[in-house]
């Protein structure tokens, strides 16, 4: 199969893309300009440069592939009209077909719950409350269409565990935590998140959003006491410090209070088996793993 993967010089596109080359399908990579082109431009990958802004674009470039799997992502205000256009772009060329495609959410888009379920509510915090509604279209709009939700991505000393290592510090070389730390962050490996992406691609019927998370659940105080290691210590941050470090708005995910088993994507047949977040900060968080 050919498969169009937008982000594929991502953090979760590019682990997607080794997984999908892993698999023996031909990618096709719709990267911003040249530079990022070479970046990805390997056996079984052909770059091509376009605007995900464009629909119409868009949709040329779907016509020709046998599914897709969107993983870009503007990680600023043009987020809502990226995801609009790409959602645009697939039902129009999607539609009568069979052809998979795999959509990013996020498990933000849940709020504060303590056992997510993949089919509860959205309560969005304002950082996602554009994607709920994107989301409900595809899944019930008849295209083979499904939703990926990941948790807090770990891995290969990237995503948001690298940040919260490398925190402030008080006056006492304490680790200052986001929040008090008592929340907790349903978390997945990247890795392992790719090879969710792989098995909804190939088995998921459409209709359906899957949690991207393994299971465990630590507290960001858990997190930040393996990141530090037995001869340091952490102190409890507050929202109002949070929101100074972050924006209002990311804070307020960083603090969301969740847990999730991953159920449906468990049920499709995946099944996580890579260190867990607390190992790996305990170890380092090495850049290899």
């Amino acid at each position: 199969m050919e498969i169009l993967l937008t982000g594929a010089t991502g953090y979760i596109g590019n682990a997607v893309l080794a997984r999908l080359l892993a698999s023996e399908h031909q990618v096709r990579a719709v990267v911003r300009n040249e530079e990022k082109a070479d970046a990805v431009r390997v056996v079984g990958v052909t770059p091509v440069v376009g605007d995900l802004f464009d629909p119409a674009w868009l949709r040329g470039q779907l016509d020709t592939v046998d599914g897709a799997i969107h993983t870009a992502a503007g990680s600023d205000e043009r987020d809502a009209a990226l995801n609009d256009a790409v959602i645009e772009a697939v039902l129009a060329s999607f539609a009568g077909t069979e052809k998979p495609f795999v959509h990013t959410g996020g498990v933000w888009t849940y709020g504060d719950n303590p056992d997510i379920a993949d089919d509860d509510p959205q309560q969005p915090p304002a950082i996602t409350a554009w994607r709920p509604a994107g989301e409900q279209r595809l899944l019930t709009s008849g295209v083979r269409a499904s939703v990926v939700r990941p948790g807090i991505v770990y891995g290969h000393g990237g995503g948001i565990p690298a940040m919260l290592a490398a925190g402030p510090r008080d006056e006492a070389g304490a680790l200052v935590l986001i929040g008090t730390g008592d929340q907790h962050w349903p978390t997945v490996h990247v890795d392992e998140l790719a090879d969710l992406y792989v098995l909804v691609l190939h088995q998921a019927p459409g209709g359906t959003a899957y949690v991207g998370a393994n299971g465990t659940n630590p507290t960001v105080r858990e997190l930040g006491e393996a990141a530090v290691g037995p001869d340091a210590t952490v102190v409890a941050g507050s929202a109002e410090e949070a929101a100074g470090r972050f924006g209002a708005a990311f804070a307020e995910a960083l603090l969301l209070d969740q847990q999730s088993a991953g159920r449906a994507a468990r049920a499709l047949g995946w099944e996580p088996s890579a260190p867990s977040l607390v190992e790996l900060l305990r170890d380092g968080y090495p850049g290899g793993r």
